[in-house]
């Protein structure tokens, strides 16, 4: 063990969580994904000055020599944001774990910060894994689709990620409403490499129950400008809370389709119409809170939302040609109900 690593023992030992401190870190440990052999790699990470003073970072130690560190080295404003970066070198092959602790005048103990990766002989071309372009960047996929959520609950899905082109970017995603959140790993994305947008929902901030939709979109660079062709579909499906309901057969309703799946053939014509029906073969009232179309390109009628026991609605199902093969993903149309067992009902439609 040499001074350096030493030093940094000791200071492990003697170091706190970050939420104990005055110093409050967004995340402080770092995916860097996967980098190349001698690619040296970087993670960004995010920091507040929660104290009710100025805070002064007098040094930041690594764990060892092969990782090197940035970090504002004046003062920092009383509720100010700041980042840190650590910079791997990428001189052994392998899965990596490195660390470095934070010594300010934020806290009495140093507070640390962790990267972990992986290093590579040769970083694979994952171009063909990417079929989405956008510029040069590409993307596995364009929609996120973040399903049967309760109130309450936090869900994360990848977007995977690659640089195409031959200038390094900063990929970063834009228009994110407030309930969405997303971290770039690594935050430099050079030439023929891949990386990864991990995107965090928080359902507390959705408002309604149902299908909720958006677009963000996707920046080579932080200020560019936004671009339908750089368009990320983000949907979300907040189910009902049937909290403090009796879930028992003898006393709910329930609801039963004639199918879940229509299949429409034009046949040269502009536009086709199918019904399916809806019944409640349960005990008491059914309702149909909430009739939703995941795309465009479709159009429903509901002669009935309310459906006593024993009784049937139809649901007429009219599907436009010419819009419908302009949308991207699956056209389905999402039923939101009170039956405790099926509070969720996805009609999926294939058209040709």
């Amino acid at each position: 063990m040499n001074k350096k690593q030493a030093i940094f023992s000791l200071l492990l030992l003697a170091a706190v969580p970050v939420a104990a401190q005055k110093l409050v870190g967004v995340k402080t440990t770092v995916d860097a994904g996967k980098t190349g052999y001698q690619q040296p790699v970087t993670a960004v990470f995010e920091f507040r000055n929660k104290s009710l003073r100025k805070l002064k970072i007098s040094e930041v130690i690594p764990d060892c020599s092969c990782t090197t560190v940035e970090y504002p080295k004046g003062d920092i404003g009383i509720n100010d944001k700041f980042v840190i970066h650590m910079t791997y070198d990428a001189r052994q092959l392998g899965h990596f774990d490195k660390q470095a602790a934070i010594i300010s005048n934020g806290s009495k103990k140093p507070v640390y910060i962790r990267m972990t990766g992986v290093v590579l002989t040769d970083v694979q071309d994952f171009a063909g894994s990417y079929p989405v372009e956008m510029g040069d960047l590409r993307l596995d996929r364009a929609e996120l689709e973040f399903d049967d959520i309760n109130r309450g609950d936090v869900q994360q899905q990848v977007l995977y990620i690659y640089n195409n082109g031959s200038k390094v970017y900063h990929p970063n995603l834009m228009h994110l409403p407030p309930y969405l959140t997303a971290v770039v790993s690594p935050e430099r994305l050079s030439p023929n490499r891949s990386g990864k947008i991990t995107v965090t929902l928080n359902s507390a901030k959705l408002h309604d129950y149902g299908l909720t939709q958006t677009s963000v979109y996707l920046a080579g660079e932080p200020g560019d400008k936004v671009s339908r062709d750089h368009e990320i579909g983000v949907s979300a499906v907040l189910l009902p809370s049937f909290e403090g309901v009796s879930l028992s057969n003898q006393t709910a309703p329930h609801i039963q389709l004639s199918k879940e799946l229509v299949d429409i053939s034009f046949d040269g014509k502009a536009k086709k119409a199918d019904v399916i029906e809806i019944s409640n073969t349960g005990y008491s009232e059914l309702n149909i809170t909430s009739l939703q179309l995941f795309t465009g390109g479709l159009k429903v009628s509901l002669d009935k939302r309310n459906l006593k026991p024993g009784e049937t609605a139809k649901l007429k199902i009219t599907a436009l040609r010419d819009d419908i093969r302009k949308v991207r993903t699956r056209p389905r149309i999402l039923m939101i109900t009170n039956d405790p067992k099926k509070p969720k009902v996805t009609i999926t439609i294939n058209a040709k």
